[in-house]
């Protein structure tokens, strides 16, 4: 009985404003790239059930293009009949009673059945039962749906789980609404076959469960997420023993640098030299800077050092100087200010979503105006 699992795809996601020659947003576009890359496997492989673990779309009301790209692509893979189970994350739930879910679209596919209305769904067949959880926007429910769950595990057949959330701290997203699972309710881990877990966007194998695991995401959606492989999970449920494969796809890379600023042109050199920019999102951050050499040295002149990357987000770190005149504070870039204010107004999380976004549109500005105050 083989299995594919993957989650958090994050249709319709989009940033950096950049266009590419279709007219579409470069990174919305990585996003639908990536998720062909697993229909294409999947096509392949020819599993005997498919599973998505949450978040199937970036916002509870995506764009007309992410709903178009769903819906072709899941018509692709009902057409294969192969029963594909889907629940509901916490990005792709509707937060009022008045909206409708967007997982509804699929209600007319014959081989696609979505777990989405706020509630625990059982989905039985021959030989298995998925016991699908969506995400809860009232956590006040979850231990009747879990009594549910429990009583609803059936010895004779294969059981699988499926949930969207965090299981502990260390799979915490920071995210507006996530679930965290109770760690007193985690029995119910020992009586499944498999745990298909959706939210955390890194391959994970969870805890000490052999049987619990996170496929991650498709793709990046940030700096954070740099080191972690993106696919799926290939599992044989066929015998006693579960075996697990991670099926890594390519996806665009993420690189970070980090500079002195006593030495920063030749190292600019070295990187671009000893590594692979090409088509890459780059963050290069410079260290040990002061005030007055950080406006002498501008992002336009960095940015032509490694000019082959796809993307670059430059980040400036000061030394902490006690005793600013107010020259120094009247030097300080607009850009600067601003993110010193962003800093220390925002949570971490929150920051390094809103510095990147600030970073690109600073750039901008940089290039065309004067920007000291």
């Amino acid at each position: 009985m083989k299995i594919i699992h993957f989650s958090d795809t994050h249709l319709g996601f989009n940033d950096l404003d950049i266009i590419n020659e279709d007219g579409i947003n470069q990174r919305e576009a990585d996003f639908y790239s990536a998720f062909d890359c697993i229909v294409d496997n999947i096509i392949k492989l020819s599993p005997d059930y498919i599973i998505h673990t949450g978040d199937l779309f970036h916002r509870s009301s995506p764009s007309n293009r992410a709903i178009s790209f769903a819906l072709d692509r899941l018509k692709k893979l009902n057409e294969l009949d192969i029963p594909i189970i889907i629940i509901a994350g916490n990005h792709s739930t509707p937060r009022t009673k008045s909206s409708l879910p967007i997982l509804s679209i699929f209600d007319g596919f014959e081989n696609i059945y979505c777990a989405y209305k706020n509630k625990y769904e059982m989905f039985e067949f021959d030989n298995i039962i998925f016991h699908a959880l969506p995400h809860l926007n009232d956590e006040n429910c979850i231990d009747n749906e879990l009594v549910n769950i429990e009583n609803s595990i059936n010895p004779n057949k294969k059981n699988v789980l499926m949930l969207h959330c965090s299981v502990g701290a260390s799979y915490l997203m920071s995210e507006f609404g996530e679930f965290v699972f109770p760690q007193e309710k985690e029995f119910l881990f020992n009586i499944m076959d498999y745990v298909a877990l959706g939210h955390w966007h890194g391959f994970s194998n969870v805890k000490s469960y052999e049987n619990v695991y996170y496929s991650g995401s498709s793709e990046r959606t940030s700096f954070n997420d740099k080191r972690n492989n993106k696919g799926f999970i290939y599992l044989d449920l066929s015998n006693d023993d579960l075996i697990i494969e991670f099926k890594q796809i390519n996806v665009r890379e993420f690189l970070s640098f980090e500079i002195d600023a006593n030495d920063i042109f030749n190292q600019l050199e070295n990187i671009n030299k000893n590594n692979t920019l090409e088509n890459c999102i780059v963050q290069l951050t410079i260290k040990n800077l002061n005030v007055m050499d950080s406006i002498n040295i501008s992002n336009k002149e960095i940015k032509s050092y490694l000019s082959s990357c796809f993307y670059l987000v430059i980040k400036r770190e000061f030394i902490s100087q006690n005793e600013a005149t107010l020259e120094d504070i009247q030097s300080i870039s607009l850009k600067e200010y601003f993110t010193e204010y962003l800093k220390q107004n925002s949570l971490e999380h929150e920051f390094n979503r809103l510095k990147l976004k600030t970073d690109e549109l600073f750039d901008k500005y940089e290039d065309s105006i004067d920007d000291t105050i």
